[in-house]
């Protein structure tokens, strides 16, 4: 299985949770790919980028994403229709924020991840879509980042990646 991780609006391809949870991903055997969208601010070019890079891939692929990359993550999910998604408070419903306001997921395995003291993308939006896509939700203690929980963050990546390689497995 291979792990494709979107970074968010104000960090990098190799930031402190993609290298935490890209571990884990790596110690279950999994490939792992983090695309850098540095050059790109808008997050539709980013979408773009996502579909490019993955559209052909041979191997189950899962798609994980942080603010900004959960957004990317999601809407590429429209297309690609990844094994699964793993959401860090996705930047979704945001007003004048991409071209898509609603989503369509494409994906029956997803799980969100969303602080709730995150001031920068309230977490009712994380609940809205978890509502709509009938979806896991975690609301755990902390802010935008969730770098002060990154302990309880890798403990639920570790969990719903494990059902992810499982749900791909030959039977």
């Amino acid at each position: 299985m291979k792990i494709v991780f979107s970074h968010g609006k104000e960090s990098g391809p190799w930031g402190f949770k993609i290298t935490r949870l890209a571990r884990i991903g790596e110690a279950r055997g999994c490939s792992v790919d983090s695309i850098d969208y540095t050059d790109l601010a808008d997050p539709d070019a980013r979408v773009e980028r996502l579909v490019a890079t993955v559209r052909d891939e041979t191997d189950a692929c899962v798609l994980v994403g942080s603010s900004m990359g959960g957004y990317v993550s999601l809407v590429a999910a429209g297309t690609l229709a990844p094994a699964g998604l793993f959401l860090i408070a996705p930047a979704l419903y945001l007003p004048g924020f991409g071209a898509h306001q609603s989503y369509t997921a494409n994906c029956a395995n997803i799980e969100i991840v969303h602080g709730w003291a995150d001031d920068v993308i309230p977490p009712e939006n994380s609940i809205r879509f978890a509502r709509e896509a009938d979806c896991a939700l975690h609301l755990i203690p902390g802010d935008h980042p969730l770098n002060t929980s990154i302990d309880r963050v890798e403990v639920l990546f570790e969990l719903w990646l494990a059902r992810s390689i499982a749900r791909t497995a030959p039977r």
